[in-house]
């Protein structure tokens, strides 16, 4: 459906259209229309499926600009899902000169207070720090005529009930809410009985559930053979742009620090990081400076990022939903993708459930040798090297080029030139990971529904685990992760003159 057909304002079209979008996503194609005729609306669809939209036109459409008084109320999860949303908004209600303010911790509340004060039309925010505006009476919502509750599974899962409740206690009883949520848990339904009048329930499958064009596989290994592992891994398959999660802070820390020690481009972002830094990370990684981001499930929660190639999952998720929020990070836009998942012997269970949720199984993964992940790098070094003599440029160094070849031989120079770029795993720097406790076999993870109970710990010993690091080469799309370019490259280089310790000290968390 065009979004032209969804009886929307001239401003907002116009908007709409300058973002360059034409048709509505399935959620928006549900939602809007509903929304429109003021009825509360559940909607249940996966991240990335274009959720704002879908609750911010409707909001945006029914704002009265000449009234200054607060109209619209969106709580969100996390600090870079609440500023994307304020963005997002903004961008949309510009041409209808709607005011978009946005209220999070981490960053100076007395500007926050400030922005306030110029009475938005819109505030969108975190709970806790919206609690502490309206303690302070810097936040008022007795004229709030739109309620939305975005990514309302995570917020319940991150302890936030108690703080919404409080919240929407505050909005008027007479009121539009809408609520979106990948998944529908009992706590999620019963805030629709006891906050919502007679919603509609708009139910989206999303493409990610069914990964069609995520090639999944699993490595099993021990926790402390992770590491080297991945990176062999990095080196063999040369990802465009990676995501890897970890299950901690303290976790995300270590495989950062460690990554950067190797030589790739690689940073870190979770919840104890402050607002700028968040941000900043994030920034370097959309503009391509950065290779490697390396995330917790929460810091990665609602993040607009296009173009990642591969997941991997250091850590498997003790949630199987959370495992399909992690890979749809990639495979999006109809683009392939890759995810790997590093699986301890004990949690295999957890990887079974995974399979039933997304009805489909992964492949097991042949960790490459040492040898394998060297040729990898020499590969990339070629990809770049003939890129750059592509590039030409080259005739102010040629009389210095003839000088060196009267001293060495083309054969040496060349293999110098090679050990600059690429890195050599047998000499790359140790890194020690402290070791994570594994999820509990005992638990037999969770049933299909996301719940504890059903499965065990024997549903594995019929699986070969073979296979090979490059994943099975009959399998769509794996052809491809042997040609692409390593764009850390020149970037990622070290010295190879003196080999050093790195060893990750044990923080608490």
């Amino acid at each position: 459906m065009k979004f032209k057909e969804l009886n929307l304002s001239p401003e907002l079209l116009s908007a709409v259209e300058k973002a360059g979008f034409e048709e509505a996503t399935p959620i928006q194609e549900a939602t809007i229309s509903l929304a429109l005729e003021g009825k509360d609306v559940i909607g249940q669809a996966q991240t990335g499926t274009g959720k704002t939209a879908a609750f911010g036109l409707p909001m945006l459409e029914k704002i009265d600009t000449n009234n200054r008084d607060l109209q619209g109320l969106v709580i969100a999860p996390t600090r870079e899902l609440a500023i994307q949303t304020q963005e997002e908004l903004f961008r949309l209600g510009r041409d209808k000169k709607i005011r978009v303010q946005a209220v999070y911790g981490g960053a100076d509340i007395g500007r926050q207070i400030r922005g306030l004060k110029d009475r938005p039309h819109i505030v969108v925010g975190t709970p806790g720090r919206m609690l502490d505006h309206i303690n302070r009476h810097t936040l008022k919502l007795g004229t709030v005529q739109t309620l939305v509750l975005d990514e309302a599974d995570e917020m319940l899962n991150m302890g936030f009930l108690e703080d919404i409740e409080k919240i929407i206690s505050q909005v008027p009883s007479e009121r539009q809410t809408l609520l979106f949520s990948a998944t529908m848990p009992p706590a999620i339904k019963s805030i629709g009985v006891k906050f919502m009048k007679n919603p509609e329930h708009v139910q989206i499958k999303a493409k990610e559930m069914t990964a069609d064009l995520i090639d999944q596989y699993y490595v099993r290994s021990k926790d402390y053979e992770k590491f080297d592992i991945m990176t062999r891994l990095l080196d063999v398959q040369t990802p465009e742009l990676t995501i890897v999660f970890g299950r901690t802070k303290r976790r995300v820390d270590e495989l950062a620090r460690g990554l950067e020690a190797r030589g790739y481009r690689a940073e870190g972002i979770h919840g104890d990081l402050s607002q700028q830094k968040r941000m900043s990370v994030l920034r370097s990684f959309k503009n391509g400076h950065l290779d490697i981001l390396v995330a917790t499930d929460v810091a990665a929660r609602g993040l607009d990022i296009s173009g990642v190639t591969h997941v991997y999952n250091y850590d498997i998720p003790q949630d199987p939903e959370s495992y399909v929020h992690r890979i749809g990070r990639t495979g999006r836009a109809g683009k392939g993708g890759m995810s790997v998942t590093f699986v301890t012997p004990n949690e295999m269970s957890y990887l079974h459930v995974i399979e039933n949720l997304t009805k489909k199984r992964m492949t097991p993964l042949r960790p490459p040798s040492e040898k394998e992940a060297f040729k990898g790098q020499l590969g990339a070094a070629i990809e770049e090297i003939e890129t750059k003599l592509d590039e030409n440029g080259l005739d102010k160094y040629l009389a210095t080029a003839d000088d060196l070849l009267e001293k060495y031989s083309s054969q040496d120079l060349v293999a110098l030139l090679l050990k600059t770029i690429s890195k050599d795993p047998s000499d790359a720097v140790p890194v020690k990971i402290t070791p994570e406790r594994p999820l509990p076999a005992n638990k037999k993870g969770f049933n299909k529904n996301g719940k504890r109970g059903g499965g065990n710990n024997n549903g594995n010993r019929n699986r070969k685990d073979g296979g090979s690091y490059r994943g099975n080469k009959n399998s769509k799309g794996s052809s491809n992760y042997n040609n692409k370019n390593n764009n850390r490259s020149s970037s990622g280089k070290r010295s190879n003159d003196k080999k050093r310790g790195f060893v990750i000290r044990n923080n608490n968390d």
